[in-house]
This record gives structure tokens, C-alpha cells and sequence, in this order.
């Protein structure tokens, strides 16, 4: 997949913002990790909407989570 550039003026891509979302609490920290709309900030959407896709991804569906208890069982 073609490398996205969400933040031209740092230079950050979406692959960046998808690595570290897990650990980032809002945007802002997202912003200082990565320096993504740090500088004109046109990004900024396009970043929050980036944020809140990685770390939805992140998290496991009740689903998985039930299948993990059932199988330590045995």
C-alpha cells in the first residue's frame, strides 16, 4: 500500500500515526509524539479521524476476548 502523508509539513504518514494511536490519549498527545499539526494545522481532522480509526482497531472484540478466557481453561 502506497505511503499517505497526513501531515506534509512533518513529514508524518499514516502508517506513523497508526503505529503510535495505541498509545496516545487525544490528539494532542498525538501532535507532540509525532509533531503532526504542529505546524499550519490543515492536518488536524485528517489526523483526529486517523486517531480514532487506529484505535478502534486496537481494540479486541468481546468475542476474541470470551474465546481467549475459554481456551486458558484447558
Amino acid at each position: 500500500m502506497p505511503r499517505v502523508y497526513i501531515c506534509i509539513c512533518n513529514a508524518v504518514t499514516d502508517d506513523h500515526i497508526y503505529e503510535v494511536a495505541a498509545s496516545c490519549a487525544d490528539l494532542a498527545e498525538l501532535t507532540m509524539r509525532t509533531g503532526c499539526g504542529s505546524n499550519c494545522g490543515s492536518c488536524l481532522n485528517a489526523a483526529a479521524e486517523l486517531l480514532v480509526k487506529a484505535r478502534a482497531a486496537c481494540v479486541m472484540p468481546q468475542s476474541a476476548l470470551l474465546n481467549l478466557g475459554t481456551m486458558s481453561n484447558r
